[in-house]
């Protein structure tokens, strides 16, 4: 089923960038891009999580949820600096939610990247959109990454409180109220969705649709929300509903795991947004890389 789907939404488009052919130099160029061995591109393929830069509603401190509002100016800026930091790592495909915000951060992101690969949204509304975007040139095709939107990697639907003010909010319900909305796993705002149910569709999309495309070798970015990759966080680190409920994601921050033998292994995030240094590894890790 999922390889259908992927199939389908890629039409006639073929990338060659496959993860095997990739032949770079084990180097870094500047401080802040990752270093990539020979053995890591044989062996294992690459999954880079990233929440989108922030946008015109975090900037107002509103509730967005599945609201589509664009990034702002710093949000811009967080996408351009993540891809400038994962901008070492080879990219396959790449998969976005259907919201502007989490499209504009990859988009933005892939134009630092040292390829130079122009990502292309594949259209799969329906046999029209799919036959008027396809890509006939050979050799722009190699030099392209398909980008598959998918509405289940969405925001969690934040119901009645999409468009209000958080602190306004928390003084008209009060804070625990609010807090119960927006940290437990299992309880919704009224008439939105409670993370457990936005992990069923987040988790669900990712175990049918991207990881096949892990299994088959090639190096996936996902651009999402704070919600649909916590969800996707609590299947690749085993994290309980206690556990997934205390975690944070900065916005514009890229995340790497490493899929081999069907495990995932995360390699390190950040600590802050300003932090120098290569985020796909830890410090011991990048050394043992570079002397390779």
């Amino acid at each position: 089923m999922a390889a259908g789907v992927y199939n389908q939404a890629i039409g006639a488009f073929q990338s060659n960038s496959h993860i095997n052919n990739f032949n770079h130099q084990h180097k870094l160029n500047n401080i802040g891009r990752l270093a990539v061995t020979k053995d890591f591109i044989r062996n294992e393929a690459a999954l880079i999580l990233v929440r989108h830069g922030e946008s015109l509603w975090n900037e107002k401190n509103l509730f967005t949820g599945c609201v589509d509002v664009p990034l702002s100016k710093k949000g811009i800026d967080e996408a351009i600096e993540a891809g400038k930091r994962i901008s070492s790592i080879p990219v396959d495909l790449i998969f976005t939610s259907a919201l502007i915000r989490a499209q504009m951060t990859a988009m933005l992101a892939m134009t630092q990247h040292r390829r130079m690969k122009v990502p292309i949204i594949m259209h799969n509304e329906n046999e029209q959109a799919r036959e008027w975007s396809q890509v006939f040139g050979e050799d722009t095709k190699k030099h392209s990454i398909p980008v598959i939107s998918a509405w289940q990697l969405n925001e969690r639907m934040y119901g009645e409180l999409q468009g209000l003010n958080k602190q306004e909010t928390a003084e008209r319900y009060g804070k625990e109220q609010v807090h119960e909305w927006r940290r437990s796993y299992n309880i919704p705002p009224p008439n939105g969705e409670s993370l457990e149910m936005c992990a069923q569709r987040a988790v669900a999309y990712f175990r049918e649709q991207i990881e096949p495309q892990l299994l088959s070798g090639k190096n996936v970015m996902l651009s999402a929300h704070g919600n649909s990759l916590r969800s996707i966080i609590m299947y690749l680190d085993k994290l309980t509903s206690r556990e997934v409920i205390s975690l944070e994601l900065s916005t514009g921050i890229p995340m790497l795991y490493i899929f081999k033998e069907g495990r995932f292994i995360r390699r390190g995030s950040p600590t802050g947004p300003t932090e120098a240094g290569v985020y796909a590894y830890t410090r011991n890790l990048l050394s043992v890389a570079l002397e390779r």
